[in-house]
């Protein structure tokens, strides 16, 4: 009787963009997370090529997929990592830990926690969320600039701004930069590049390139500051012990709206010319106290290098102790 009924099923065609996130993080290792959503979406035909999958199937089934891609996204995006368990979890509908950690700020591109590791640098951290600008100085090796940067990720992600500008001076060029060859990106990348080592930490390659052309992430010496407001912004002034009274005035001046200012500086490696007083030093000496300005002491103690590094400093100050006395 009902041999003869032929049901015609509509199918539809979607193609999801993964944005924000490493792809090979979604997929797995060797597609095994993507052959995992296939198992799990049996009556769907998935493919998937580069950040783009295309589907093919029932349009109610369709949705469901569509809900739950968007869903491990967001998790990618947050966690940069994903995980078997994760996958089901989300599917099926169960709760999943979808805040981060207590004190996790965000995640490196290997999925490890990026968070402060000692009580300075937990200061750090609440001076950057209690003012709208902080100093945080140090040795190097104490996180100062990594937490920093991170700190900065953190509010991109949150989108409470809406760029990121990392600067330093460029002393080793005399700030001028005039005289070197090539272009602007070419003369200034040696000096920037642990800014850049630090965001690819974070960020995945592909995010980081389209943010730098966007401009949503800008790394500039500080020599190019001059005249711009900077609003809706993290910014962030690195090696700062090694700026003239003058740049460091005309930097914290370019200060706009919903800008949150961090400078991170170590007054035991300044590069000056002997007779030229670090701009640091003069600014700490003018602005600690001042109401909205945040300022925290690293020590050697929250060195989270190698402890190799950490008796390298101490040798290395009580050397400079001796050979001033």
């Amino acid at each position: 009787m009902h041999e003869n009924l032929n049901i015609k099923v509509k199918l539809t065609e979607k193609h999801i963009v993964l944005e924000d996130i490493d792809p090979v993080v979604f997929y797995g290792v060797n597609n095994v997370h993507l052959q995992m959503i296939k198992a799990l979406f049996p009556k769907l035909r998935i493919v998937a090529r580069g950040n783009v999958i295309k589907v093919l199937g029932d349009e109610e089934q369709m949705c469901a997929f569509e809900e739950n891609i968007e869903s491990l996204r967001k998790h990618v995006v947050k966690f940069n990592s994903l995980k078997e368990e994760d996958i089901l979890d989300i599917v099926r509908g169960n709760s999943t830990k979808d805040e981060l950690p207590e004190g996790v700020l965000v995640y490196s591109m290997s999925g490890r926690p990026i968070k402060p590791r000692t009580e300075n640098q937990q200061q750090l951290v609440d001076a950057f969320f209690n003012n709208d600008m902080t100093f945080a100085v140090g040795p190097a090796g104490t996180g100062k600039t990594y937490l920093s940067i991170a700190l900065a990720v953190k509010a991109l992600k949150e989108k409470t701004i809406k760029k990121i500008i990392l600067s330093r001076p460029a002393v080793e060029a005399g700030e001028k930069l005039g005289f070197l060859p090539g272009d602007m990106k070419d003369k200034i990348d040696p000096y920037l590049q642990p800014l850049y080592d630090a965001l690819e930490d974070m960020l995945p390659q592909a995010k980081l390139q389209e943010m730098m052309e966007k401009h949503v992430i800008q790394i500039a010496p500080l020599a190019f500051m001059r005249g711009r407001t900077l609003s809706d912004a993290v910014v962030i002034l690195d090696e700062a012990q090694n700026t003239t009274c003058a740049q460091i005035r005309m930097f914290l001046t370019r200060m706009g709206w919903n800008t949150k200012m961090i400078i991170t500086g170590d007054m035991t490696q300044i590069d000056l010319p002997r007779e030229q007083k670090s701009g640091l030093k003069e600014a700490l000496g003018i602005l600690t106290g001042i109401e909205g300005i945040g300022v925290v002491e690293l020590t050697r103690k929250d060195i989270v290098r190698h402890k190799l590094v950490t008796r390298i400093v101490n040798a290395y100050e009580k050397y400079d102790k001796a050979d001033k006395q």
